[in-house]
């Protein structure tokens, strides 16, 4: 998938785990989550991604939370995730590829 990558604060995500900054891990966008009545039961939760930045950089993450906001082929990754793939949180956002 092609996307943009923006990062974010994990915390108790839609997977009903505790997570942190300093963790390898990704919230999936809305569309491509499969989130049923219970979110921690969607079939994505856990699921490993590898993730390359429009600079070569790579890294594999786990998923463990839904990005409302995030369109399809979009992720939004942990801090510690964000600063392989792209560089420095100053950026805020960039192209990635991705997947599953």
């Amino acid at each position: 998938f092609d996307g943009i990558a923006t990062y974010y604060g994990p915390g108790v995500g839609s997977c009903g785990e505790m997570d942190t900054d300093e963790e390898l891990v990704v919230a999936l966008n809305q569309p491509q989550m499969n989130n049923g009545a219970n979110p921690n039961q969607s079939p994505e939760c856990d699921k490993k991604v590898q993730i390359t930045g429009e600079g070569g950089e790579s890294t594999t993450a786990r998923i463990v939370d839904t990005c409302p906001q995030c369109p399809r082929g979009d992720l939004d990754l942990s801090p510690k995730v964000f600063k392989i793939v792209c560089g420095d949180l100053d950026k805020g956002r960039c192209k990635i590829k991705w997947k599953f």
